[in-house]
């Protein structure tokens, strides 16, 4: 059996191993204000979320859809929630919209800034785009132990591994974004006396906008897709129910908690990649 010769063997995640349990000796204050912060903020959203009587929900999502599409749309997006109550699964669903918000706000504090930085930076730029292939390549899995190892066990890591997976799409689309505009603008900019940071808000943010927005829509849909994953470490929701009908060989359920994931994929991503065309087509 010809097999890689063990002398050459290179035990590279020890290192790792290392420095994660480095920064929770170090840092373990820090991390503990971080779980505190995200706890209060993820708990807030999803009291209100549960709160929220169904028949005002399925309001809601009509008229957003109705605003932001139509009223053909917004009639097909209350239907398709209306058929998650209906499963039993409507304060699952509510847990998992409040995980996926949170990681979404978490990921625009950390995706924007640093997608501008890169903009700046072409050194910046170098250093990062690795890292951020590294971040989109990497078995979601692997978040999961990190995120444990700093967080413990809860809603708090899902949220950690959720942004961490998702943020790059947001990072890379605004450094596009802002690369894109045109360079006479920022020229005339300057020379009429704007400031950098005047320039940044006001002419290349705006016209950044429609990639950034596709970047967020982007960042949505893979916080969502990381919820079933994220239950293995304690997050609650429709990921949940997921887990739970694979450990009983539950098809049924399996098939209610999965087809509502997909359910609110659909309008999530309808609802924020038609926001994003209206940025891109001014109506």
């Amino acid at each position: 059996m010809n097999s890689f010769p063990e002398e050459l063997r290179l035990n590279f995640g020890i290192y790792v191993d290392m420095l994660v349990k480095w920064l929770k000796s170090t840092f373990g204050e820090v991390f503990d204000a971080i779980t505190e912060v995200i706890l209060w903020f993820l708990l807030r959203v999803e009291n209100l979320f549960v709160s929220l009587p169904w028949w005002l929900v399925l309001i809601i999502v009509f008229v957003v859809s109705w605003k932001v599409k139509n009223a053909r749309s917004g009639i097909i997006y209350v239907f398709l929630i209306f058929l998650v109550g209906t499963f039993g699964l409507w304060i699952p669903m509510m847990s998992t919209l409040a995980i996926v918000l949170a990681s979404v706000v978490i990921s625009l504090l950390i995706g924007v800034p640093v997608g501008i930085l890169m903009a700046y930076s072409d050194r910046t730029n170098v250093l990062l785009r690795p890292v951020l292939d590294a971040m989109q390549t990497l078995p979601s899995f692997v978040y999961l132990i990190p995120a444990i190892i700093l967080f413990g066990m809860g809603k708090v890591p899902a949220v950690f591994a959720s942004t961490i997976y998702a943020v790059p799409p947001l990072i890379r689309l605004t450094d596009l974004g802002i690369r894109n505009v045109s360079k006479e603008m920022v020229e005339a900019a300057h020379s009429f006396g704007s400031s950098n940071w005047q320039t940044l808000t006001k002419i290349q943010l705006p016209q950044a906008l429609p990639t950034i927005m596709t970047g967020i829509n982007q960042t949505t849909m893979m916080a969502l897709a990381m919820v079933v994953i994220a239950s293995m470490i304690g997050a609650k929701g429709l990921g949940l129910e997921v887990l739970k009908s694979i450990n009983r060989i539950d098809i049924a359920r399996g098939f209610e908690a999965g087809i509502c994931i997909v359910f609110l994929a659909i309008i999530i991503d309808r609802l924020s990649q038609s926001l994003a065309d209206r940025f891109k087509y001014p109506q």
